[in-house]
């Protein structure tokens, strides 16, 4: 009980994250509409993403009694399953920039774990200095504005020899999950410019070579990037054609396909909506539509105190 009591105070150090011009929209969107939509989808979202969280954590292997820092924990899977890994005298702090994803976290965290969660966007927050013993995301560290300047700000939260943990999407072409409804659309949604690769998004680091340099140029070291494929399922229900339906549901509320298809007539958004359904029927599954997801699981660790270099 008194580490838990001292882990309350060392959280209460964090003061909220400052928005700036450049990310303002970002963050307005996250407490907003996409942040709602994504605590309703809470459910399968996290069905789709769970294997890959816990295949970063057995990378990371938490010992009991480690403190993490779980950046863009959402709705706290990912810092709950942390928690039982470092056990009661351990201390997970999960932070996310959406308030209501961070409400359902502390809905849903019992009352006697040792994770605590906090509004805030780890890139900028104020941090306790070496108070980690690992640093960890699930998916959450593909959004940064900066990502050299936010990995170097999380490296001083790290204790000297602190471990960092994540998992990243790699490529569209290699996740089926996005290219077959984006596909599926291609001759019914006017054809928009691809964005910037580099630009925040799911796939901002799907170049192995890009993520390398990021954390070399933070100051880590010992960098380790591989890939790990999972068939996932996207959507669920009690029938095959329930499952279809429903992965059809979420990929039209949440991510890429739905900000696609937000300004567009009733009409096109029907007609996309049957291609979508048409290749997601395509795959296997009975209960849910089992689709290949792609991911690099990233290792590094914090070994030294010298200034990253900045591109």
């Amino acid at each position: 009980m008194a580490s838990i009591k001292r882990w309350r105070v060392l959280s209460e150090s964090i003061q909220g994250y400052d928005m700036t011009a450049k990310d303002a929209n970002q963050n307005a969107g996250w407490n907003d509409q996409s942040g709602q939509l994504w605590v309703a989808n809470q459910t399968r979202l996290d069905a789709v993403a769970s294997v890959f969280g816990e295949a970063a954590i057995e990378a990371v292997a938490p010992a009991t009694g480690d403190r993490v820092l779980d950046v863009g924990c959402g709705a706290g899977a990912s810092s709950l399953a942390l928690a039982a890994r470092v056990g009661p005298g351990g201390q997970v702090l999960g932070v996310d920039i959406s308030e209501p994803l961070i409400d359902r976290a502390r809905a849903l965290a019992p009352q006697d774990t040792p994770a605590l969660f906090r509004v805030a966007d780890a890139s900028s927050a104020e941090l306790p200095e070496s108070a980690f013993d690992i640093l960890f995301s699930r998916f959450g560290v593909m959004f940064f504005d900066d990502p050299t300047g936010a990995f170097a700000h999380l490296r001083r939260a790290l204790r000297p020899g602190g471990r960092v943990a994540f998992v990243c999407w790699r490529g569209v072409a290699e996740n089926d999950w996005m290219r077959l409804p984006m596909g599926a659309i291609g001759d019914i949604v006017p054809l928009t410019a691809p964005p910037d690769p580099e630009a925040p998004g799911p796939f901002s680091f799907g170049d192995r070579a890009r993520v390398a340099r990021i954390l070399i140029a933070a100051g880590f070291t010992d960098i380790a990037i591989e890939p790990f494929d999972a068939s996932v399922p996207f959507g669920i229900g009690k029938t095959r054609d329930a499952a279809i339906d429903d992965a059809v549901r979420m990929a039209l509320e949440v991510g890429p396909l739905s900000r696609a298809l937000s300004d567009l007539p009733d009409d096109i958004r029907a007609r996309a909506s049957a291609a979508t359904r048409a290749a997601f029927a395509e795959l296997p599954g009975e209960r849910s539509v089992l689709i290949n997801g792609a991911a690099w699981i990233v290792t590094a660790r914090n070994a030294f105190r010298s200034t990253p270099i900045h591109n």
